[in-house]
């Protein structure tokens, strides 16, 4: 059954739609060895019949003009934004070559060629100095 223009999607498919991106994400991040993102594609095909889908805005470019994304901006830089993190995607409805969004898909975006940021999720790794070549081996 389609959804007739204009019709909201209820919070609980929302809420759906924005966990099944999450476990989409951590399968794609983590290995799937029990097969489950099978599962993941079976429940997009079967929402998407009812036209209802959601997009993954990751690596995108992005400019002003964009409505369907609600942004934080990170780094200095302003020029070249391309989305570097998705906390959650556009959730449309329609077809996928014509649709209007329901929820706008909340990111976070960066300059092209700026610097990342390290997350603090990420462990900060650093370089010790090595041993010259020119040294003399250690005693053994």
């Amino acid at each position: 059954m389609m959804r007739p223009p204009g019709s909201e999607l209820p919070k609980w498919v929302q809420q759906v739609l924005n966990n099944l991106y999450e476990i989409e994400n951590k399968l794609g991040r983590g290995g799937d060895p029990g097969n489950a993102m099978r599962n993941v594609t079976k429940m997009k095909e079967a929402l998407a019949t009812e036209g209802i889908f959601y997009e993954d805005p990751f690596g995108q470019p992005f400019d002003e003009t964009r409505t369907d994304l609600e942004v934080t901006i990170s780094g200095s830089g302003t020029e070249n934004l391309r989305v570097v993190e998705v906390i959650k995607p556009i959730i449309r409805i329609g077809e996928s070559s014509y649709s209007r969004v329901a929820q706008k898909g909340i990111v976070v975006v960066q300059s092209v060629g700026a610097p990342a940021l390290p997350s603090a999720a990420e462990p900060q790794m650093t370089l010790m100095p090595t041993k010259s070549s020119t040294e003399p081996p250690a005693p053994t």
